[in-house]
């Protein structure tokens, strides 16, 4: 990915590796304090908004209805793509959204459709993010090796951006 110069470009930059990495774990608060992560599949990326489908009636709903500051954690290590949002989840009930947003690989989950009874929607609203780009390829990690071991030096370590939504 091409380095970002400016606070859009790196808005856009967080959205799109988000969309990449399609699958992020998703951490919330539970009532005793501690945090809890799951792995959770990203519908969409719209705008600020992330949008995930669950389980109605889940632990996870009630974590959000009592603190609703999430943290999305992602990664891929083959691109050497890294990325941490933070925002503020809700969840709702929304038949027409969830048809917008229906693709079949949800029907494991949700047997009847976008319809389902149970299947209840999460919108996380970015308020921040940081993410890690650095260069994948193999000739370049080979690279760095060799300058750090020749010069004692670390190479250049990619694009690493903080960024508020």
């Amino acid at each position: 990915m091409a380095n970002a110069t400016n606070e859009d470009e790196a808005r856009t930059k967080v959205r799109e590796m988000l969309e990449k990495v399609g699958v992020v774990m998703f951490v919330t608060t539970m009532p005793d304090g501690t945090q809890h992560a799951r792995p959770m599949a990203i519908q969409k990326v719209e705008g600020d908004t992330v949008w995930f489908f669950h389980v109605a009636g889940t632990p996870k709903a009630q974590e959000i209805r009592q603190d609703s500051d999430v943290l999305l954690a992602a990664s891929n290590p083959s691109s050497q793509d890294y990325v941490s949002a933070k925002g503020k989840a809700r969840t709702s009930k929304d038949t027409a959204k969830a048809k917008a947003l229906w693709s079949e690989s949800a029907r494991v989950w949700f047997p009847k459709g976008a319809e389902d009874p149970e299947l209840e929607l999460i919108a996380v609203s970015i308020t921040g993010a940081e993410y890690w780009d650095s260069p994948s390829s193999t000739a370049l990690h080979a690279y760095g090796y060799v300058k750090a071991l020749a010069t004692g030096e670390r190479p250049a370590g990619g694009e690493n951006k903080k960024v508020s939504f």
